[in-house]
């Protein structure tokens, strides 16, 4: 037990105005497919409009769920804004959903997607060939290469010896 303690080491913060902008969008997505669906069903009632969101065209109900879905994402991702990459001395976390045992990372490099967007991911040593996504780099406040030492120095603190300070 730690008495409530939590020692949380913050690496990297988030900008606020590209997710408040994806919450923004994302309401806005859902309002107009809402407001879309229930248009012809106003006329019979609350009942009746409830029903042609949910159950009339199908693909535009699914797109209210996705445009939902998207603004609880953003908005978690917008609390933890000012914490979203952090350490405990013995794990990497990535907001609240995702977290790496320090150990096991080896680096951290700076990759691009099949649509051109940069993004900082990690290089884990799990037996898998691919690299884990840490954060887009549109959204990233501080310097990648800041975050990267950040991450680095944690590592190597872990392994006993702060080789990430040196490290370039």
């Amino acid at each position: 037990m730690t008495g409530g303690y939590s020692r949380q080491i913050v690496i990297g913060r988030l900008r606020a105005k590209p997710l408040l902008a994806g919450q923004l969008l994302c309401a806005l997505a859902a309002a107009g497919l809402i407001v879309r669906q229930a248009h012809g069903a106003w006329d019979y009632g609350a009942g009746e409009a409830l029903r042609a969101v949910l159950f009339g065209n199908l693909l535009a109900s699914a797109g209210i769920v996705v445009a939902l879905i998207g603004f609880a994402a953003f908005y978690r991702a917008w609390r933890r804004r000012d914490a979203f990459i952090w350490h405990d001395g013995a794990r990497l976390y990535r907001g609240t959903s995702e977290s790496w045992p320090l150990p096991l990372i080896r680096d951290v490099v700076l990759a691009k997607s099949e649509l051109g967007i940069a993004s900082l991911r990690l290089v884990v040593d799990d037996d898998s060939e691919v690299t884990r996504e840490l954060v887009k780099l549109y959204l990233l406040e501080d310097s990648p290469e800041a975050v990267r030492g950040g991450v680095m120095f944690a590592v190597a603190g872990l392994r006993g010896f702060p080789a990430g300070s040196v490290m370039n």
